[in-house]
């Protein structure tokens, strides 16, 4: 059992990396053929990337938050740069093509994980009554007198 949980975040983090990695690589590269989306949910995705920049954006963004979690630097960064992305994939599945709702569990699974796992690099984020750090003292130019 512990030999899991000193493992496990490990591994979800870079099953988690892998994913985004992977799949904001294929939009560039076309390296994994991607299925037709028909309906609403094809719709959506046109008018996406139709846009011009969005589709763009949101893979960069998935590269990186990726790029991050395996390279073991910034782990926290890329979960909060991959959270929203994952949002709107478990949104879109959810209300669009509820055939893909199982990767979007393992994707949401994996998040919370690493969350949790990371969570004392959190704690300044979720503070409720954060202040701004206060502006450090400038020497002044006078002499002290002794």
């Amino acid at each position: 059992m512990l030999a899991l949980r000193r493992y496990a975040p490990h591994a979800a983090r870079i099953l988690l990396g892998l994913v985004f990695t992977v799949f904001g690589l294929n939009f560039f590269f076309g390296f994994i053929p991607q299925p037709e989306h028909a309906g609403e949910a094809g719709a959506l995705l046109g008018a996406f990337f139709a846009a011009g920049y969005l589709f763009p954006l949101i893979k960069i963004t998935e590269i990186a938050g990726g790029l991050l979690l395996l390279s073991n630097r910034f782990v926290p960064l890329g979960l909060l740069l991959l959270a929203p992305v994952i949002v709107n994939i478990v949104a879109f599945h959810a209300a669009l093509e509820p055939a893909g709702m199982g990767m979007s569990i393992v994707l949401v699974a994996l998040e919370l994980a690493l969350a949790w796992a990371y969570r004392d690099a959190f704690r300044g984020v979720l503070a409720a009554k954060a202040k701004p750090a206060s502006p450090e003292p400038t020497p002044s130019a006078e002499p002290v007198a002794a």
